[in-house]
């Protein structure tokens, strides 16, 4: 229960700048965001707020241009490009709004993926990957290719594959965008399943009504984020 409680990730005065011909856009306007172990979070916003910029850099695929940020209590702003795959790698599960698996690959062979990059034993890979999928209710799909299953399935495999690594974060970025709403309620139930077995998910969206399948909400306008509550209080 402690381990649940602990902070697991601080971001203080994150601002990100990017370069727009002689002026400097700012994106990302003092963040101060924390996540306990064992949150599910949801970052809510519009096109163009900044979210999805926030997303890259909780995800380790950017740095900030100021500010602090440490996970697990590592600092991510002095790490170099290949200390920071390595936290991706072993920290970070993505989820992404089109699955993106390889269509030449069975949905086991996608969820083994990113096994190989670390290293791990083909038995080992297998045995994973098969558990994993069997965890996500596509014990009968295990070699079909992307292109025999339906937007839902294929989603089930990319969570699959985010989560076959064991890491420390689901990122998900509008995982129900590309499906029906019947199969997305069928996705956020998953989630919820997860987060009750202590998985820590954060959340990407747009869509209030999928933003409040989490516990928490945050949300972000103009680069600036405010707290949207816990979404489960009576």
């Amino acid at each position: 229960m402690s381990e649940r409680s602990s902070i697991f990730f601080q971001m203080e005065k994150i601002n990100k700048f990017y370069p727009m011909g002689d002026e400097q856009a700012h994106i990302l306007k003092d963040i101060d965001l924390s996540i306990q172990a064992g949150e599910y979070l949801s970052v809510l916003g519009p096109s163009g707020s900044g979210k999805s910029t926030l997303m890259n850099i909780i995800g380790c695929l950017d740095t900030a241009s100021s500010g602090r940020y440490v996970l697990q209590g590592q600092e991510i702003e002095d790490l170099n490009e290949k200390e920071l795959a390595a936290i991706r790698s072993r920290e970070i599960g993505f989820i992404f709004q089109n699955s993106q698996l390889l269509p030449r690959l069975t949905a086991q062979k996608n969820v083994e993926l990113p096994l190989i990059y670390a290293g791990v034993p083909p038995r080992e890979r297998k045995k994973r990957a098969v558990a994993m999928l069997e965890r996500v209710g596509l014990s009968d799909r295990m070699g079909h290719y992307p292109n025999q299953l339906s937007g839902g399935q294929q989603q089930r495999v990319a969570i699959a594959r985010a989560l076959v690594g064991a890491p420390s974060i689901l990122l998900a970025d509008e995982p129900t965008g590309a499906l029906d709403q019947k199969t997305g309620r069928q996705v956020m139930a998953l989630f919820q399943e997860l987060n009750e077995e202590g998985n820590t998910i954060i959340m990407i969206t747009h869509d209030m009504n999928i933003a409040a399948n989490a516990r928490r909400v945050v949300h972000i306008i103009d680069g600036e984020l405010t707290e949207g509550g816990d979404t489960h209080d009576a």
